[in-house]
Parts: structure tokens; sequence; C-alpha cells
């Protein structure tokens, strides 16, 4: 299995869906539009959010003011890896299998982990270490494309140009003959 780096979203775990930054200045927003006296339904409308949103917002705003919308905090477990620590583990990634000591140019979920431990001491399943590749650094799995060592190239070509067309056209491709017995060029004359 190969893995290459793909385009990347920006955040601490790299997914657009939970962008903190984004979604603190919405609820900014919203406060702004509730001390400017608009309705929840006006909320809804200019920043797309749902009903039950605004809805929860507006009492927040109400119960605690801005302070209350400020920052919701962080879902989830705190990750095992810092961000520094995902950043070495790519560059060491990226240096390749066989400078990290393997002897076939080829990553598996196994070397990826073994990798991951020795950079940051931090050890992970193999569906964790996928995980990882996939959510902190943006990698897919690539297939490398299966070729036989004794392949031909230069006879594949060969065979493409002459052979293939010849095959291809077949006798029943020809032109017919005239169904008439009194021309020469009939199928049915002898």
């Amino acid at each position: 299995m190969v893995m290459v780096a793909v385009g990347r979203s920006q955040g601490p775990f790299r997914d657009p869906g939970r962008d903190v930054d984004a979604l603190r200045e919405r609820r900014m927003r919203a406060v702004e539009l509730f001390e400017a006296g608009r309705r929840q339904a006006d909320v809804v409308a200019e920043l797309g959010v749902s009903a039950q949103t605004a809805s929860r917002w507006h009492r927040a705003w109400l119960d605690g003011g801005r302070d209350a919308l400020a920052g919701a905090a962080r879902l989830g477990r705190t990750p095992r890896l810092s961000d520094g620590q995902v950043a070495e583990v790519e560059a060491a990634l990226l240096a390749g299998p066989t400078a990290n000591g393997f002897g076939t140019d080829m990553w598996t979920l196994a070397r990826v982990a073994d990798v991951i431990e020795r950079t940051t001491g931090v050890r992970y399943t193999l569906s964790q270490t996928w995980l990882i590749l996939r959510q902190r650094l943006g990698w897919t799995r690539q297939r490398p494309a299966r070729r036989a060592v004794e392949r031909d190239d230069a006879a594949i070509e060969t065979w493409a140009k002459q052979d293939w067309p010849r095959i291809k056209r077949g006798p029943d491709d020809e032109v017919p003959g005239s169904a008439s017995r009194t021309k020469a060029d009939s199928r049915s004359c002898p």
C-alpha cells in the first residue's frame, strides 16, 4: 500500500466541518444581530443555521451575554499526538520507507504505526493509524500498478501495432462481394 498526500483542509484536525474559528465567528455574528434587536428568524435566514440553533444561541445570549457564545469547548478526547508531533511523523513518512529502515519502498499500516511509535513514543492500532493518515494528514490509500516481472514493453508495442489491427479487422469485416453471378468479384462464382 502506498500513501499519498492529497489536498488538505485547515484546522487542528483538518476537518472542514469543524473549523472552530469559523464556528466562533458565526456565533459572534449572531450575538451582533441579537444586540441589534434582530429576531431569531433573521439569524436563521442570514447565517443559514437551524431554528433550534438560533433559539439555543438566543437563550445562551440572554442568560450569559456575549461570553456565553464566545467559545465552545472542543468536543471529543484530547488527541495523543500534538500538531507538532504529527508534523514530525509526516516528515518521516515523506522521507520514504527505505529511509525509515524498511526493505521495500512501500508503506503498510503496520510500518506507519512503527514510524509513529519510533518518532513520538505513542503506539497506535492499525485502525487508529489509518485515522491519523486520513483525518490528520489528509493522505489517501494508493495501490501500486501490478506489472509482471517478465513484461516486455517493446513486444507489447509491436503486437499492438502489427497483430492487433489484423485480429480486430477479421475476415468478416471485408467488403462483401456482389450477389450477381455475372460479375467477376462475386463470391458465388468459382
